[in-house]
């Protein structure tokens, strides 16, 4: 029997607690990637959140109050419950992480034993639309220079772009079409599928490079009948919305990364990871039992394409490694087209005899299927912003019978838990307070795009993220910005209002405190989330990678070159170390390996050199192009320490830049000039997202496509 929490001791109060701090401190010595270890964190997060779910239902809840008051009471309660469901499907997951780069290092031998002239056929399919040429040149060109003897590239073009027609015709891509685009991306792969033969098909979304060794990593895989599908994740070249538009690009890593690291390597270990649109490749005979094709009933046909193949006994094989690199959303316009795209096409799923409801799936299969946490996310985060307000302002409160001690009993040691097991089983890529703040901010638009698909399943037009130049400008979110900004004025307000006896408005003045705790919380993130809603544009128009080589230099009439240490490099231009140039001056510039390409002087002085290439297509500009984003040049990885970025979060709002940016008015904002020496250079970071205190107990939804 626990004694009362008021009279009891200290020590008895803060136990809990401290065994949680303690549990989280030592896991780590035991070995996180032991299986007991791991099913042991579990286990005592569940044994927390039990004492804790006992203490809500038995104390919390105000059954004999008024129907406002138990209303709202139960509501909070439904809610978290809904969150701490989802939970419980993550924790399953991360339970069981798996790592198959030694069976993908065993596969690769055995290919290497064959003739490569007896490797199997491979189809590679590049579904486009309305992509630039900055964007598909990279992809088609990267995956034209694939290490596989036997391989068809094709681009699938639902755009009907004659450019696109004679850019593949002199490089050496096949080019299909067709004349509707029914079934929008699925309809266009499904038309490709049709006129390809190859036993094997990759799939690639246009701004996805494949790296060369991508398919002697994955396609020893099928050397087992079940596997219908290798997945690799989503890895990322530039900087997405949050690290761009909170500073944050060296101290963050981008969203996605809790999703391609940890989840869905969890979801791997039940047999329950699932297509992500790119970066895969199927059995063709797999497809066929389903149709010969992927299905058209949502609009996020990957995520159905797992299902059905699920269905007909095929596994969808989950390989972690960084074998292609593409565009995240490059402004927040883009960000909510994709994102929007993804709730919508989950939704749909539920309604489809081949989704999670439907018949011939295992349980497991059904649970980790359930599109429930973008709607358990939302309304977690929504509703631990507005619970705060609803009782400062109306004396409504969320929970009743609370005391500090025994806050500090039960509700702390709930978050702590859950937060700290998923910090520990995602492997350092778990980064709550950044999770909260994206959550948050999302969750203003995505809710209702949610409820809407609820209420009417089908009918959404697919809608393709924009990329490069096409994904210029969108950077205000007015609607977002005002919302965020007035919440926390609101918090605000109502702590103020409440901290004076004379205009307090809550009855029970003891719980002031608790609440100015969870206040002053929702303020700094809604404060971040308002940060996030003023764009910042890209500072260049393209990606620069660091480069330490001597690279000679043709002046006009020159007999000999001169050399020059190389800083970095893209594909459009180069920066050096030296002088003695004149800016406008025409140059030529050869590089180890690749040749020679044209350029112009853009800038000269302080010691540092920055040149232009010409923009004209060439055998050497073709060369750059697969040097820089298919030999591992943009691979490099760090994992950010959980401590580093949280204080740069935080530092951020001190810190914090709360103009509009230059695009807030609609205008695409300038790139900014080649070589400026003032701007960071580009990073390349793994590692990240999820929850604070309330939203620790929703499963994160991450994917790409």
């Amino acid at each position: 029997m626990i004694p009362p929490l008021d009279t009891a001791p200290a020590l008895l109060v803060a136990a809990p607690l401290l065994l949680c701090v303690a549990g989280l401190l030592l896991a780590p010595l035991a070995g996180l990637e032991r299986p007991a270890t791991r099913i042991g964190i579990v286990a005592v997060v569940a044994l927390v959140v039990g004492a804790y779910l006992h203490w809500r239902f038995t104390v919390t809840i105000p059954w004999d109050a008024g129907w406002a008051a138990l209303g709202f009471a139960l509501f909070c309660l439904a809610v978290e419950l809904f969150g701490l469901f989802d939970a419980a499907i993550l924790f399953a997951g991360l339970m069981r992480r798996t790592n198959r780069s030694a069976e993908a290092d065993a596969g690769a031998a055995r290919l290497a034993a064959r003739p490569r002239a007896d490797w199997p056929a491979v189809d590679l399919i590049i579904a486009t639309y309305n992509e630039p040429i900055e964007v598909l040149e990279k992809t088609i060109l990267g995956a034209l220079a694939l290490d596989w003897p036997n391989l068809n590239v094709w681009v699938a073009d639902d755009g009907r772009r004659a450019w696109l027609r004679d850019l593949c015709a002199a490089k050496g891509a096949g080019y299909i079409t067709r004349p509707d685009n029914l079934h929008a991306k699925a309809g266009n792969i499904n038309h490709a599928l049709k006129v390809t033969r190859a036993p094997f098909v990759a799939v690639f979304d246009a701004d996805f490079v494949p790296q060369r060794g991508f398919l002697k990593r994955t396609m020893g895989f099928f050397d087992d009948p079940a596997i219908g599908i290798v997945q690799v994740p989503h890895s990322f070249y530039n900087h997405d919305p949050l690290q761009q538009n909170l500073a944050l690009r060296d101290a963050l890593p981008d969203d996605q990364r809790f999703f391609f690291e940890a989840i869905m390597p969890g979801r791997d270990g039940w047999n329950a990871a699932f297509c992500c649109g790119s970066n895969s490749i199927s059995r063709r005979a797999a497809l066929d039992a389903i149709g010969g094709g992927l299905p058209a009933g949502s609009i996020t046909e990957d995520m159905l394409l797992s299902l059905a193949l699920l269905q007909k006994g095929y596994v969808t094989r989950y390989l972690n490694e960084p074998l292609a690199f593409g565009l995240a959303p490059e402004s927040l316009d883009a960000f909510f087209v994709q994102r929007a795209r993804w709730a919508q096409g989950a939704m749909q799923i539920l309604f489809l005899k081949s989704g999670p409801l439907g018949p011939g799936h295992a349980l497991r299969h059904r649970l980790f299927f359930l599109p429930t946490a973008w709607l358990s996310q939302a309304l977690m985060m929504l509703t631990s912003i507005i619970s705060p307000l609803v009782f400062l302002f109306f004396d409504i409160p969320p929970l009743v019978g609370v005391t500090a001690e025994s806050a500090i009993f039960f509700l702390v040691p709930m978050v702590v838990a859950q937060v700290g097991g998923i910090v520990l089983l995602g492997g350092g890529r778990y980064f709550p307070i950044a999770a909260q703040v994206l959550g948050t901010f999302q969750s203003f638009r995505l809710l209702p795009v949610i409820l809407k698909t609820l209420i009417k399943p089908h009918g959404h037009a697919f809608k393709v993220t924009p990329k490069g130049s096409d994904a210029a400008g969108g950077g205000y979110q007015r609607g977002i910005f005002l919302a965020a900004t007035g919440l926390m004025l609101a918090t605000l307000a109502g702590l103020v209002i409440n901290a004076i006896p004379e205009t307090r408005i809550v009855a029970q003045g003891a719980l002031v405190p608790m609440v100015a705790f969870w206040g002053l919380v929702n303020i700094v993130v809604l404060f971040l989330a308002a940060m996030l809603c003023l764009g910042r544009p890209a500072l260049r128009a393209e990606e620069r990678f660091a480069l330490d080589d001597q690279v000679a230099i043709w002046r006009r009439d020159a007999r000999h070159a001169t050399l020059a240490r190389g800083l970095d490099i893209s594909v459009s231009g180069i920066a050096l170390a030296g002088d003695g140039l004149v800016k406008g001056e025409p140059v030529r510039v050869r590089l180890r390996g690749i040749g020679s390409i044209d350029g112009v002087v853009a800038r000269c002085h302080g010691g540092r050199i920055g040149i232009a290439f010409a923009a004209e297509d060439s055998p050497a500009r073709d060369r750059l192009i697969v040097s820089l984003f298919t030999n591992g040049m943009n691979s490099a990885v760090s994992h950010v320490p959980l401590w580093q970025a949280t204080r740069a979060m935080l530092t951020r709002i001190v810190t914090a830049d709360m103009r509009l940016p230059q695009g807030a008015a609609g205008q695409a904002p300038e790139r900014a000039a080649l070589c400026d020496d003032r701007l960071p250079k580009q990073t390349h970071v793994l590692a990240p997202a999820a929850a604070n205190a309330q939203a620790a107990s929703s499963q994160p939804i991450r994917r790409a496509g």
